[in-house]
């Protein structure tokens, strides 16, 4: 028969088990709504880039810069995230983060004139990249013994976002009354719905259950503080930045663009935007699955290898019968995509505390956008003085081949404290 003692302590510790599982619970799920939301700002545009383009009056090189803004605003802006993180906490900067999506996505349509656009893009864009960089520190600082399931999750979200955007915008536009407006502005909803579940967050002392806790100590408990750490000393950081910027070269491409090519090849307008919607879904099962295998493998070159054979096989499709076989080459470009997930899920494998993880993360994905910049600028001026796709999508293949070089370095089994330290 049990004493009351130890009735009373059982049940105080099944209270503070429920007291820090539902922040964990909630936390999850602001995890998966900010991630659903970090692409559609993107997609909804490349869904509509014709209409906008003549509603505003672009020429395809100044489109073409438009592709480009999304890399530079997280180049800029991604680069700040750990330090405002470390200022007002990681939950309060990606809650603000959701808030300027909202706020963007809103005013973007409505600002009047080209310059009004892409300073309102700029907004929710800012909001996207702090959000993009934060996301591998919150999984390490919250759940460091689950980073292959947690980044997938999370990866698989921000693919279903992708997707639902590429697809849904042109039909939900048609029945708004055709206007290319009301077709972007509706997504400031669902970005307002992720602002929510980050409240509770925005406050410095909410920390991870871990740390309200006694808790073994070690890396895994880290907080997000800075290391004494020069991260440009690591080749793996760099060749992980290389990859991490030659992926988003191809994704901003292809998110920009290829809705575009099939448009050129004779395809209706709402077939390009399903088929761009079939390359972003496959990465919601894909983005789940490859940071679970990659976790463990002590190498993960060969899926880099995987993903980069299936991105050449869809360029030489598009290149000779892009209509004839479209959706044939929209699967193999939605396999070759899902290298975003893998790259954040080597952000988290390739250094050991979560600080390590906020400055290899703002490292690799601010050098790394910054390299993609000139990619989707460059096909919109290739595309307009050449007067077709071959030249652009020649790049496109181009610039795989490296990819698959610096990936094979970035997925070998070291860390960047070690790296550094030498």
């Amino acid at each position: 028969m049990s004493s009351p003692h130890i009735r009373s302590s059982a049940t105080s510790e099944a209270r503070a088990t429920s007291t820090r599982a539902w922040p964990t619970r909630l936390l999850v799920l602001g995890i998966v709504l900010a991630a659903v939301n970090l692409r559609p700002a993107i997609t909804s545009l490349g869904a509509l880039l014709e209409e906008v383009r003549d509603g505003l009056g672009m020429s395809g090189s100044v489109a073409g810069l438009l592709t480009s803004v999304p890399p530079l605003c997280f180049a800029v802006f991604g680069v700040m995230a750990p330090r405002l993180a470390r200022r007002f906490g990681p939950g309060a900067v990606v809650c603000a983060g959701m808030a300027a999506i909202t706020a963007g996505l809103l005013v973007r349509p409505y600002a009047g004139g080209t310059a009004g656009f892409l300073a309102a893009s700029a907004l929710a864009l800012m909001g996207i990249a702090v959000s993009n960089v934060l996301m591998p520190v919150i999984v390490k600082r919250w759940f460091p013994d689950r980073i292959g399931s947690m980044t997938g999750l999370y990866s698989m979200a921000l693919a279903l976002g992708t997707a639902t955007a590429a697809a849904v915008t042109v039909p939900a536009t048609d029945l708004l009354g055709g206007e290319w407006q009301p077709g972007l502005a509706l997504w400031s909803g669902l970005a307002a719905i992720a602002v929510l579940p980050w409240i509770p967050f925005v406050r410095r002392s909410a920390a991870p259950p871990a740390e309200q806790a006694p808790a073994p100590s070690g890396p895994a408990h880290a907080r997000v503080e800075r290391p004494a750490l020069r991260i440009t000393r690591s080749r793996t950081a760099w060749a992980l930045a290389v990859f991490f910027g030659l992926q988003a070269t191809a994704a901003y491409i292809t998110m920009g663009w290829m809705a575009q090519i099939f448009r050129d090849a004779g395809v209706p307008a709402g077939t390009a935007g399903l088929l761009l919607a079939v390359t972003m879904v496959m990465g919601v099962p894909l983005a789940f699955v490859i940071p679970r295998v990659a976790t463990r493998l002590p190498h993960q070159g060969p899926i880099v290898l995987v993903l980069g054979v299936c991105g050449l096989a869809g360029y030489a499709g598009l290149y000779f019968a892009p209509a004839a076989g479209a959706w044939a080459w929209a699967l193999l470009l939605g396999v070759s995509n899902c290298a975003f997930p893998l790259a954040l899920t080597m952000v988290g494998m390739r250094a050991r505390t979560g600080a390590g993880v906020a400055q290899l993360s703002a490292f690799a994905q601010s050098t790394g956008y910054l390299i993609s910049i000139p990619g989707p600028l460059l096909v919109g001026v290739l595309y307009q003085h050449s007067g077709g796709w071959g030249l652009p999508i020649a790049l496109m293949a181009a610039l795989m081949v490296p990819q698959m070089i610096v990936g094979l370095l970035a997925g070998r089994d070291r860390t960047v404290e070690d790296e550094a330290a030498r």
